[in-house]
């Protein structure tokens, strides 16, 4: 750094504040000037801010069609005893009864995919990458009622993938939305996702066998590599309940209902590196559990979005 002598540090500062006098000076004239010119003062005009938009929801099939959930199996974790009533959402089973169904082992994490590089579209991923549901065993009673089943993703569509009959028998696993590390989403992203809860039931077996390239969407784990799965036989059915007396909005609610998932298993390769993270409930029938740790182990699961019984949602 060179090094001015103190003179010449004194002059350049006298010189500064001496433009800075004659700034002054000059403004001070220029207002006396316009004052004399006029005696009444011209009103500055005000500017109303700009309302700030809301966020819009995307439609029931635009939510519903993009949801895919790859679903890792975790070490296992049991939760504080803790039973809640669930009652279903979507029209086809609105006339099963409400179960009482209590926790059990945590065994698996779903998280959100795109496939073959196919993303989401604007307004939609914002949602979907945020969907992250942690999947806790549980016992209740056998439905045995078969459903058709209508795939929903545009890529599973322009595969041809046929639709398929499924019965579905009892419930095995109860799954529910937590957020991972401390990664909140944003305010109106959160108010759709913590109300989705999906009840895993048993299904008879639907092979599809078809091979597809996955990558990961929550920013969590969006330094996962790409990878390829193939994709073979379906053995569950996640449909969407309420738990408790809990209270979702309309509108949250005319999209929840209808996310359903027919879950794959998938032949894939193990995790480059183990990831551990750390898991919160963010729905208000559960918030109340303690955090949880959890390693993924193996992808051992794929769910890809259906209609059921050629109930397709809004558009």
């Amino acid at each position: 750094m060179i090094r001015l002598p103190a003179s010449r540090s004194r002059l350049g500062a006298r010189l500064a504040l001496a433009a800075a006098a004659t700034a002054l000076l000059s403004g001070a004239v220029a207002v006396t000037a316009s004052a004399s010119a006029s005696t009444t003062a011209t009103p500055i005009p005000t500017v109303a801010p700009s309302p700030t938009p809301i966020p819009v929801l995307p439609t029931p099939l635009a939510m519903a069609s993009n949801l895919d959930l790859e679903c890792y199996r975790t070490n296992p974790y049991t939760p504080p005893t803790t039973t809640v009533v669930t009652r279903h959402l979507n029209p086809a089973l609105a006339d099963l009864p409400a179960e009482a169904v209590t926790l059990g082992n945590r065994d698996k994490l779903c998280v959100p995919v795109a496939k073959n590089n196919v993303l989401p579209p604007p307004g939609v991923i914002d949602f979907v990458r945020f969907v992250d549901l942690s999947c806790y065993r549980i016992q209740g009673m056998a439905v045995n009622r078969i459903l058709r089943l209508h795939h929903l993703n545009p890529v599973l569509r322009n595969m041809g993938v046929p639709d398929n009959h499924s019965a579905i028998t009892s419930p095995q696993h109860l799954c529910v939305p937590v957020i991972k590390n401390g990664v909140v989403p944003p305010s109106h992203v959160l108010r759709l996702v913590q109300h989705i809860d999906l009840k895993c039931y048993g299904t008879s077996l639907t092979s599809l066998n078809i091979p597809l390239t996955l990558s990961h969407l929550n920013p969590v784990l969006a330094n996962l590599p790409r990878h390829a799965a193939r994709v073979t036989d379906g053995r569950q059915l996640c449909v969407p309940v309420a738990k408790n007396n809990e209270l979702i909005p309309a509108d949250v609610l005319n999209i929840v209902r209808w996310i359903d998932l027919q879950m794959y298993d998938i032949v894939t390769d193990p995790l480059p590196v183990m990831v551990n993270l750390s898991l919160r409930h963010i729905n208000p029938s559960l918030a109340s559990l303690p955090p949880e740790s959890a390693s993924l182990v193996q992808a051992i699961q794929l769910g890809l979005p259906v209609a059921k019984n050629n109930m397709i949602p809004p558009s």
